[in-house]
C-alpha cells in the first residue's frame, strides 16, 4: 500500500515553503518586525493556507514564541541572527518551517550547524527507527561544529488540527522515546547555540491559544472567550490579532482574566539562558512508503 499525504498537507506545505522564502527576503536591516509579520501573515491567506500560529520573527538570544504585538518596535539589527518561522494550515492539515538568517553574514557556522543537523536528520527518518536516535544526530552534527544543541526545546508530530500531536522529536540523546512510523508526519526543527543549551521563559507573552476548557465564564469575558474559540479554534493566534465588534471588552484585561480561568494558554518568548545566540532551521516530513518527504521543500 502507497500511504501518501492528503492534497492539504502537501498544499500547506508548498504555501509554507513560498512564504518563509519571501518572508527572509524581507529581512534586512531597519526593516520593521512587526510589518514582516502582518506581511507573512496575509501572504499565507491570499495563497490559499490560514496560519497555523502567528509569524515567529526570533532574534539573536530569542529562541522562540516572538511575534510583534500590536506596538511593536523592535527592528531588524545590522548584524546577528534571526530566526523566520512559519506555519500553514490548509483544510486542518499543517505545515511548519524555519531557517535562520546571518544578517551581515559572520555566523555562517550557526547557519550551517542547524541546516545540516536538519538534513542528516532527514535522511535518517525511517520506519522503526526511534526518534531518540534521530536527537542523537542532531547533537552529534551540532556539536561538531562547537555548538550545543537546545536540550528543551524539540521536534513534534503533526496531525490533523494538532499542532503538537503527542510524539516528541528530541535534538539530544533521549532514551525510551517512540518509534517513526509509516503515515507519521513530523516538524524536525534543530536548535543550535554558543549558550548553555537551554533555553527558559521570559516575562513576555505575545501568543496564546485556546485550552478547549468549555466551562462557561461570566460577562464581556465570556464573550471574548467564545469570540477566540469560534475564530482560532484549536490553532494559536497573536494578541495583535484580536478584534472585536464590542467596544466595551478591554482586550488586555480580557485576556489576564482567561488566562486566569485557564479558558486560554500564553506562549511566552523563550530566550537562551544566558543570553547567547540561537539559531534554527526546520521542515515538515512525512514518512510514506518510499520514504520521508519533505513537504515543505523550496521550489
Amino acid at each position: 500500500m502507497n500511504v501518501k499525504p492528503s492534497p492539504a498537507q502537501v498544499k500547506a506545505g508548498k504555501i509554507a515553503a513560498r512564504i518563509l522564502r519571501k518572508t527572509c527576503d524581507e529581512v534586512k536591516p531597519g526593516a520593521s518586525v512587526h510589518t514582516i509579520c502582518r506581511i507573512a501573515e496575509k501572504k499565507i491567506i491570499k495563497y490559499g493556507g490560514s496560519p497555523a500560529f502567528p509569524c515567529n520573527i526570533c532574534i539573536d538570544q530569542i529562541a522562540a514564541h516572538y511575534t510583534s504585538p500590536n506596538d511593536g518596535r523592535v527592528r531588524i539589527p545590522d548584524s546577528g541572527l534571526v530566526k523566520v518561522d512559519i506555519g500553514v494550515h490548509v483544510d486542518g492539515y499543517i505545515a511548519d518551517t524555519a531557517r535562520t538568517i546571518d544578517v551581515d553574514g559572520t555566523l555562517e557556522g550557526f547557519v550551517a550547524a542547524t541546516d545540516d543537523a536538519l538534513d542528516e536528520a532527514i535522511n535518517l527518518l525511517t520506519p522503526g527507527l526511534t526518534l531518540g536516535d534521530v536527537g542523537k544526530l542532531i547533537e552529534k552534527t551540532i556539536k561538531a561544529y562547537g555548538l550545543r544543541p537546545i536540550k528543551n526545546l524539540s521536534g513534534h508530530s503533526l496531525k490533523r488540527y494538532k499542532l503538537h500531536a503527542g510524539k516528541t522529536v528530541p535534538n539530544v540523546k533521549r532514551r525510551g522515546t517512540e518509534k517513526v512510523e509509516i503515515g507519521d508526519c513530523y516538524a524536525i526543527e534543530p536548535f543550535a547555540t554558543n549558550g548553555t543549551g537551554t533555553v527558559i521563559d521570559s516575562d513576555y507573552v505575545y501568543i496564546f491559544a485556546n485550552t478547549g476548557i468549555d466551562k462557561p465564564l461570566e460577562g464581556l469575558t465570556e464573550k471574548l472567550r467564545l469570540h477566540l474559540r469560534d475564530r482560532y479554534g484549536p490553532f494559536p493566534f497573536a494578541s495583535r490579532w484580536i478584534g472585536t465588534s464590542d467596544t466595551q471588552i478591554d482586550i488586555g484585561d480580557g485576556l489576564k482574566e482567561l488566562l486566569g480561568a485557564n479558558a486560554i494558554r500564553g506562549y511566552p518568548v523563550q530566550v537562551e539562558k544566558k543570553g547567547r545566540l540561537v539559531a534554527q532551521s526546520e521542515h515538515t516530513v512525512f514518512i510514506s512508503s518510499k520514504g520521508p518527504m519533505i513537504l515543505t521543500k523550496p521550489d
